[in-house]
């Protein structure tokens, strides 16, 4: 089955490595570096060189050969194809925990996102400030919609109350939806949803962590028979 492509003839997992390409060309500005080979952006990514330079291939020419990739220049290109290169506002609907940390979260508006709202259904919680926001009632939340005129929508709920969140977000305009529910979202074509599942992240890191214990537990094993 062929890739299906988020961007025009950009493969979705060329789009899921560069923002990692980002944040590494990122940290390179901080450090004062001004040029970076494949090889090494391929290190600090933690991918093959030949990747690299393969997803880099979509934004068009970006390197010179003998010299590598211009950070600076690397990194607008990118910023560009992400579509980072204008401000994009975010509501979160869920003011729990989670949705107060992100609501929080400085490192978003230096990549172009701002949470311009926080939502929330319980009485107790819709009025108190979280950050420079005010949690407001979901009650209102097509017109928080509006009024912030938001291109993204984070769910942060239990799961039970993420699908009608979902509609109502989907039927007040936004077409790009993070959602931290455990559970899955019907959206309508047209509408893109990304899942974070941290309880999945943490079985996969568990299923690496048991498949090194046996060595670990071997290697203290020589070393007590030693």
């Amino acid at each position: 089955m062929p890739e299906r492509l988020l961007l025009p003839g950009v493969p979705d997992a060329t789009v899921a490595r560069l923002p990692v390409y980002l944040r590494v060309l990122g940290a390179l500005s901080d450090r004062g570096t001004r040029t970076v080979s494949s090889d090494e952006l391929a290190g600090l990514a933690g991918v093959g060189s030949a990747v690299v330079r393969r997803d880099l291939s979509h934004l068009g020419p970006t390197g010179t050969r003998g010299v590598g990739y211009d950070v600076e220049a690397l990194a607008e290109r990118v910023s560009h194809m992400l579509g980072l290169t204008h401000e994009r506002a975010v509501v979160i609907v869920g003011a729990g925990n989670l949705g107060s940390a992100l609501a929080g979260y400085a490192g978003f508006g230096s990549r172009g996102f701002r949470v311009s709202a926080l939502l929330d259904t319980d009485p107790a919680v819709v009025g108190t400030p979280v950050g420079d926001l005010v949690v407001e009632d979901v009650a209102a939340l097509e017109q928080v919609v509006a009024r912030t005129g938001a291109a993204i929508g984070v769910i942060t709920t239990p799961g039970p109350a993420a699908q009608s969140v979902c509609d109502r977000l989907v039927d007040a305009g936004i077409a790009s939806i993070l959602s931290f529910a455990p559970t899955t979202l019907s959206v309508p074509d047209g509408v893109d949803v990304r899942r974070v599942d941290l309880s999945v992240e943490l079985a996969i890191l568990a299923f690496h962590d048991s498949r090194r214990l046996p060595a670990e537990l071997g290697l203290a094993a020589a070393g007590d028979a030693s």
